[in-house]
């Protein structure tokens, strides 16, 4: 028999560092697959290649209605599909299943790169019945993830609305977007922009865990410090809220954001739907042995003995006696830091199209 100290090496050795999931998860909408469950079940298995890719592919639509009724936004537009960042909690793996992969591994590994999207965003600004309502930059996957540095999409996307007038609101965890922030700071001058930053944490071995592959806390404050300097309206988003594991850092986060010039925030209780609660599972339990069946029953007790709740207005808020000291918390400091504020009222009333002149709508 190993030994325990052989088992807890071979864990180690077989940790995929830089990468949020371990493991590949089941594809439910695929009828054949191959998984591997045990370690000694396959002799020739061959691991998921962790290097990534970039997959160009031309989509025939841009720009999305969102249905959603408690995300904030009605329109939304993303340049890629999958993203590096690796982030485990994050909701968008589970629509990386309709493109054929796992929300495990791949997702973060497999990235989808709309090269045609400047052009269907283009078209569609130019439909005559478009209005110009305020579009959000991403609504699923971070528009400044590592492959805007090499396509530079999402930038094309905001030299678009810039021409158009067409307000836009951003939301990232990645310093690149400071990148862009000429054109920024033109934009906020008409009223056309504002930025969520999301801030989860300032531990660096928890964020190097649960965010690989994206930019320090720290840094993500600079970040809005050199927003809000240059004009830019910024806000700091803290999603999730992980109780046992970042949720006593909220007061931190928002006094930070508010001293770098935030006016605005949000945040959202951890829900673990679909593969989601699978990739999570696993983590937990390789990262924080110590304290995982705690923190994962602590998630439960957010939501009333699940760890998931699709309901519309409550399932990125939790419900129960947790989640009300979290919702409770939220609201004294917000307060105290003067981030209740509303979100900067975007200006759709100067929208127009090339050779056209502005229009009230």
């Amino acid at each position: 028999m190993k030994s325990t100290f052989e088992n807890e090496k071979n864990a180690a050795d077989q940790y995929k560092k830089g990468r949020g999931a371990q493991i590949n998860t089941h594809n439910r909408f695929l009828k054949h697959q191959v998984s591997k469950e045990h370690l000694e079940a396959i002799d020739d298995w061959v691991e998921p290649d962790l290097k990534t890719q970039h997959i160009e592919i031309f989509p025939k639509t841009l720009v999305n209605k969102v249905e959603s009724p408690d995300v904030g936004m009605f329109y939304s537009m993303n340049p890629f599909q999958g993203c590096e960042h690796g982030c485990i909690y994050c909701y968008a793996r589970n629509s990386f299943e309709y493109w054929g992969y796992s929300a495990g591994i791949d997702f973060e590994s497999k990235i989808l790169v709309k090269k045609n999207a400047p052009q269907l965003l283009r078209k569609f600004l130019m439909h005559p019945k478009w209005e110009g309502l305020p579009i959000g930059l991403s609504g699923n996957t971070d528009c400044y993830q590592p492959a805007e540095k090499e396509f530079r999409i999402t930038r094309k996307l905001l030299e678009i609305c810039n021409e158009f007038n067409q307000p836009v609101g951003i939301i990232t965890k990645n310093a690149g977007i400071l990148r862009d922030k000429e054109l920024l700071q033109e934009m906020a001058s008409k009223k056309l922009v504002s930025v969520l930053m999301t801030i989860t944490s300032f531990n660096e071995d928890l964020r190097r865990a649960m965010e690989p592959r994206t930019t320090t806390g720290k840094q993500r404050i600079r970040t809005i410090k050199e927003l809000t300097s240059l004009g830019i309206p910024a806000g700091v988003m803290m999603g999730p809220v992980i109780p046992g594991l970042n949720d006593h850092e909220m007061p931190a986060i928002l006094e930070k954001a508010s001293e770098a010039g935030a006016t605005f925030s949000s945040y959202t209780f951890i829900r673990l739907n679909g593969a989601i609660k699978l990739l999570f599972h696993d983590w937990l339990h390789k990262n924080f042995p110590d304290r995982a069946d705690k923190v994962w029953h602590m998630i439960e007790d957010g939501h009333i003995g699940k760890v998931n709740d699709s309901r519309f207005g409550v399932r990125m808020r939790g419900e129960g006696n947790l989640a009300q000291l979290i919702a409770d918390q939220y609201e004294i400091y917000t307060k105290k830091f003067k981030l209740d504020h509303e979100r900067m009222d975007l200006d759709r009333t100067i929208f127009k199209r090339p050779g056209q002149q502005g229009k009230l709508f």
